[in-house]
């Protein structure tokens, strides 16, 4: 527990004036990070990222992060950054026919769906950010929220597995206390960002989103959980002590900004 908490103070040390300062820096972080997170989901596999897929996917997980507007201005004003993204698709295909088939589309798929999973995650999360300070710690304390929430209540009440095949820590009780938690915690924000200063829904669109929000980003947790399950590994990395890896961090923040993306808050 003691180094879960100096890790989580010194990173939150160097994390908050990134994301408060914005900018160049948050989306070069951003891109590092998504590159960390390719090469964590690599590693479970038993794959390297220094290989030509690993790379590659590193590549198309970097273009969906980084905005066009600084730093892919030189492509037409229509045409959006995913249009490269899809080039490093069509050359993981094309290997099946270079390879003679030895490279398959299945083996392809891999780190094209890594790409969009990490790369459309920190692309919503650098997106948030230049909506608004407010509107990206809005999307982190309910997430934070949600996890601690969770975490407290399900410890003290839990009773029923939530998905014990998946995640048999996790309890009905304390994703219901995550909600909650969640909940509480935007009516707080909310007495100091006026809703209608932030987004264009209601103050009861708001709570329901809200909700919607905390329940998604546990469902994040969980996907994360049945991929390290499937791999049968503990953590995504050990880049954070106490903590696993950035996939572990990141997990329910890359289904939460999406999903906030969809719903026009964002």
């Amino acid at each position: 527990m003691k180094k879960r908490v100096i890790t989580a103070v010194v990173a939150l040390a160097l994390f908050i004036p990134i994301i408060w300062m914005g900018g160049m820096l948050l989306e070069l972080v951003a891109a590092v990070l998504a590159v960390v997170g390719v090469y964590e989901l690599f590693k479970m596999k038993g794959l390297t990222l220094l290989s030509f897929e690993g790379l590659l996917s590193a590549i198309g997980a970097v273009i969906l992060v980084l905005p066009k507007e600084r730093w892919f201005f030189f492509l037409p004003e229509m045409t959006s950054t995913f249009i490269l993204f899809y080039f490093v698709v069509m050359i993981l295909l094309g290997s099946s026919v270079i390879s003679k088939n030895t490279y398959t589309i299945d083996e392809a798929g891999f780190p094209v769906i890594v790409s969009l999973y990490v790369g459309i995650g920190f692309q919503n999360f650098v997106n948030a950010r230049i909506e608004g300070l407010a509107v990206l710690i809005f999307g982190l304390l309910i997430v934070w929220a949600t996890d601690i929430g969770a975490y407290m209540i399900g410890r003290k009440y839990g009773k029923h597995k939530l998905s014990p095949d998946i995640s048999p820590n996790k309890t009905i009780e304390g994703a219901l206390g995550g909600i909650v938690s969640a909940l509480v915690v935007a009516i707080l924000y909310f007495l100091l960002y006026p809703v209608n200063e932030l987004f264009r829904h209601s103050v009861f669109v708001m709570f329901l989103l809200t909700i919607l929000l905390s329940m998604v980003g546990q469902f994040g947790d969980l996907v994360e959980s049945s991929i390290k399950r499937h791999y049968e590994v503990k953590d995504s990395g050990n880049i954070l002590p106490g903590h696993g890896g950035i996939l572990d961090r990141f997990d329910s923040l890359f289904f939460v900004f999406p999903m906030m993306h969809l719903f026009g808050l964002i």
